[in-house]
């Protein structure tokens, strides 16, 4: 069982938001309070609960507000969970008329923080960025840490050895202290927690002082900390500081005032003192700080926090200060994961619906808040970090907001703060279920016109829900819907997060009643124009997290949705361009992250190559040549485009169409642009969608069948020549059956990703077989086609030969068409454009494998990709511009 899971709940098939029926009354005769709640207050006597792992060093905190004894067992028993199937129910045992009974389920005494998980992942994202800053700006750092060093040299020598014998002692008496205060107090776990952490700091300290200091990383150990006791580096973490500062974090000193400003001033001064005699850097200190605490924070997500969420007494007494009086109330089993909900009977007998916003959930989802933020160009909530009074305010103006614009939503009875960890917002009760508990049957043509008035309403006051999913309709008793779950709602919203609205709740429905009666119902309340302008955020990017989820079961279903859409404006739907609301894709980023690693390595080899030397003493007969090679590449690319293609195509521009896949290639995949490019052409050129789809496909699949061979038999024939210098046919051979066998069995494991490929395969080369067979009727296409993707193939492998010639290098040419054939394969399975960085490090690594010295290697490597991807940008740009005019691309 989770940290964070309430033992005892249960929910039953049919949730009820606000519905839950009231618990039954209260028996004349108090019941036996349960050993885990105090029984000296009754819930109007209970003051707002406070964080009492916070409380002043003459109290015993306890790890569950209202837990009572079970806080004080030993250590060992203070984790244990109630029974799974136990409800804790309390009639106060004051001898009053009227006792107030909360029925709700013993709350864990630890959760797991998101927080906690935020800030290690922060400390974490610091730490590899002074990493990396003390391996680029290693001047800067090492100057920074020499004026250090220079200006302690001045400090009289008595303050700095008190400093150090302070420090030395301090810094381990201290967390000694705190930790007998702790266990005195009986609240051993928590120090137990602090030195698991403390252990756990100690180990990740020697393990990356070992990794930095260990051959290789001499420079990064000289620049990140100082070099003494006879050539001994010292790691980045300071392993007498990080250890302490663990302990420090996972053991927590809020609200203790005094230990923090003592633990805090030794460990400072712990730090002054290694910096003042040249044992650490300030980047070290800074790297020693947030590893403490990074595996600090580590520690308490893994083994959780003291749960501080006030109980449903404290909840009951903050009703009560705000004048609705309870007299029994139960938890309900429905509502979103970070908010409680609870159902309460008052003394009038009305029923009212109570939602509590805990201070440690406001954190939950967070990152994925920001990577919508970052991700998407609008329709995103203003503030992506929300505290609890800003979550607060924020729903109460949103409630008050829709009853002011005459939509049905539960009325807002009060606000209050549930001490300093919660907060509640109670709502009149409403009985009923949520939408998504409906049975499909019940959903009616006028309870989907209902609720398409209550979203007419918001738009017309410029109210944006923005989370009309399942579980925020509520349908009442009567038939008659209600808005719920109003958080992430906004006022005075614009046009776009209106139009995300619009189409969220168009594709929720849909999704429940199909796309015809979803758009006819909505059209019958909105209009057609509303839902023409709501065509372009008809995208999986703008939809709420659960509907996309629900989409994937109906992929087909946004299409279906623009279908009916049409019927209704044909013009306007004609018209309608889906919006770009992402700002970057995932495979951009991947394209970003892949082409920086490639020419991080490519500058790394350039690094080692004195290039003007090479320049000066290069052959420029042999690059004329490389140079001829590179342009007959291309009368060979339009010569296998014209074999594979039964319709006549002229063969000079043709050969234009080629140089502006080159020119494509600077903004996309190698094996992307080249396609796209010749079906468009194909298609200007008379010929249809489909048909062009499959004559590129057709040549795209001979040249990959021959690419194959070739590699194979080239591969054989370089490990049979015994004057060869390297490549023996085994290691080719094995090498390439073992690439090609993980890679199957990763697409064949993955169900994503084995329905990628297969669709893609699908799109690609349907059709082609028919295409193929049109094509061996006539001789003369086979033997254009056929002849043109050989005299590519060798057009490429002469431009490289003639690179490595250039330079003094030498091969065979067996050799090197290996080494190139491996090289365009990785390039194009490359995500980053033209395969850039993957094409020059796998040539650069196959020539250095063949014999050649890694400079000339490197640098016959720029010297091919000067010839076939950098030279032809501008007369591909050309021929592009040209071919637009012409109406021919």
């Amino acid at each position: 069982m989770s940290v964070n899971e309430s033992p005892g709940r249960r929910p039953g098939p049919d949730r009820a938001v606000q519905g839950n029926p009231p618990p039954p009354p209260a028996t004349e005769t108090a019941a036996e309070p349960p050993r885990d709640r105090p029984v000296s207050q009754t819930a109007a006597e209970i003051p707002a609960a406070r964080p009492t792992t916070e409380a002043p060093d003459d109290e015993t905190p306890t790890e569950n507000p209202g837990a009572g004894p079970a806080a004080d067992a030993p250590a060992d028993q203070q984790t244990s969970a109630a029974p799974v199937d136990e409800r804790t129910s309390w009639v106060p045992p004051d001898g009053r008329d009227v006792g107030v009974r909360v029925d709700e389920p013993s709350l864990p005494r630890r959760i797991r923080r998101p927080s906690d998980a935020i800030r290690f992942l922060l400390s974490v994202s610091v730490i590899a960025l002074i990493l990396l800053l003390a391996h680029v700006a290693r001047h800067t750092t090492s100057g920074l840490a020499s004026d250090i060093a220079s200006g302690t040299e001045r400090a009289p020598h008595l303050l700095l050895t008190l400093a150090n014998l302070a420090s030395g002692i301090g810094v381990l008496a201290v967390p000694v202290a705190f930790g007998v205060d702790r266990v005195i107090r009986r609240n051993g776990l928590r120090v137990a927690i602090g030195v698991l952490a403390a252990v756990v700091a100690l180990g990740v300290s020697l393990t990356l002082d070992s990794w930095i200091t260990a051959a290789g990383m001499r420079d990064l150990a000289w620049y990140l900390t100082w070099k003494r006791h006879g050539g001994w580096f010292p790691g980045p973490a300071h392993i007498d500081i990080t250890p302490v500062i663990a302990y420090v974090t996972a053991v927590g000193l809020g609200g203790r005032t005094r230990w923090q400003l003592v633990t805090w001033a030794v460990i400072g001064l712990d730090a002054v003192a290694s910096l003042a005699t040249g044992g650490i850097t300030p980047l070290a200190v800074l790297t020693t700080y947030l590893i403490g605490r990074a595996v600090g924070y580590a520690t308490l997500y893994a083994v959780g926090s003291p749960n501080i969420r006030p109980p449903g007494d404290a909840v009951v007494a903050a009703l009560r200060r705000v004048g609705l009086a309870p007299v029994r109330a139960a938890r309900a089993d429905d509502g979103p994961e970070d908010t409680r909900r609870y159902t309460a009977t008052l003394a009038d007998g009305r029923a009212i619906a109570v939602t509590v916003l805990d201070r440690d959930q406001q954190t939950a989802g967070l990152l994925y808040r920001l990577w919508r933020r970052v991700r998407l160009r609008g329709g995103t909530p203003p503030r992506t970090i929300r505290s609890l009074r800003r979550s607060l305010e924020q729903e109460s103006l949103m409630a008050y907001a829709i009853a002011a614009a005459g939509a049905s939503t539960p009325g807002l009875l009060a606000t209050s703060e549930v001490g300093s960890e919660a907060a509640l917002l109670a709502y009149e009760h409403v009985p009923g279920r949520l939408l998504a508990d409906v049975p499909d049957e019940e959903l009616t043509d006028e309870l989907l016109t209902a609720i398409w008035a209550q979203l007419k309403l918001l738009q017309d006051r410029r109210l944006a829900h923005r989370r009309l999913a399942g579980e925020s309709v509520l349908v009442g008793e009567a038939g008659r819907p209600y808005l719920v779950d109003l958080r992430a709602g906004e006022t005075a919203a614009g046009d776009l997060v209106l139009r995300i609205d619009l189409a969220q709740l168009l594709t929720e429905l849909a999704l429940r009643v199909g796309a015809e009666r979803a758009v006819r119902t909505a059209a019958d309340v909105l209009g057609a124009d509303a839902l023409g302008a709501a065509v372009p955020l008809l995208q999986n990017v703008a939809l709420a997290r659960s509907t996309r989820n629900a989409l994937h079961r109906d992929r087909k279903l946004l299409s279906r949705i623009r279908e009916q859409i049409r019927v209704l404006r044909p013009e306007l739907v004609t018209a309608a361009q889906p919006l770009h609301l992402d700002r970057f894709r995932l495979r951009t980023l991947v394209s970003v992250l892949a082409g920086t690693v490639g020419a991080y390595l490519l500058l790394s080899q350039l690094g080692n190559v004195n290039l003007p030397d090479l320049v000066a003493h290069a052959d420029l007969r042999w690059f004329a040549v490389g140079a001829l090679t590179s342009a007959v590449s291309y009368l060979a690319a339009a010569l296998m485009l014209i074999g594979f293609v039964p319709e006549r195509l002229p063969l000079g521009r043709t050969v234009l169409v080629q140089l502006v896949a080159s020119f494509v290639k600077l903004v996309a995949p190698a094996a992307v642009g080249g396609i796209a490019v010749n079906t468009r052409y194909l298609q200007r050129a008379g010929v249809p969608a489909g048909q062009a789809a499959a004559s590129v496909g057709a040549s795209q699949l001979t040249g990959m069948v021959f690419h194959i061979t070739m590699l194979a038999l080239f591969g054989y024939i370089t490990g049979s020549d015994n004057n060869s210098p390297s490549l023996p046919p085994s290691r080719i051979i094995i090498v390439s059956l073992l690439a090609a066998a993980v890679l199957a069995i990763l697409v064949l494991s993955i169900g994503p990703l084995r329905r990628l490929v297969t669709s893609r395969m699908r799109s690609m080369f349907s059709g082609v077989l028919p295409r193929l067979l049109d094509v061996l009727q006539s001789p003369k296409k086979l033997a254009t086609g056929m002849g043109g993707t050989i005299l590519l193939t060798l057009a490429f492998v002469l431009c490289l030969d003639a690179s490595i010639r250039a330079f003094g290098g030498s091969l065979s040419l067996t050799t090197v068409a290996v080494v190139f054939l491996t090289g365009n394969a990785l390039g194009s399975a490359a995500p980053t454009p033209g395969g850039l960085g993957a094409v020059e490090g796998a040539l650069s690594l196959g020539l250095t494998l063949a014999g050649l010295p890694a400079g000339t290697a490197t640098s016959a490597v720029l010297l091919f990709r000067l010839h076939t991807f950098w030279l032809p940008v501008l007369p591909g740009w050309a021929s592009l511009s040209y071919l637009q005019r012409k109406e021919a691309i």
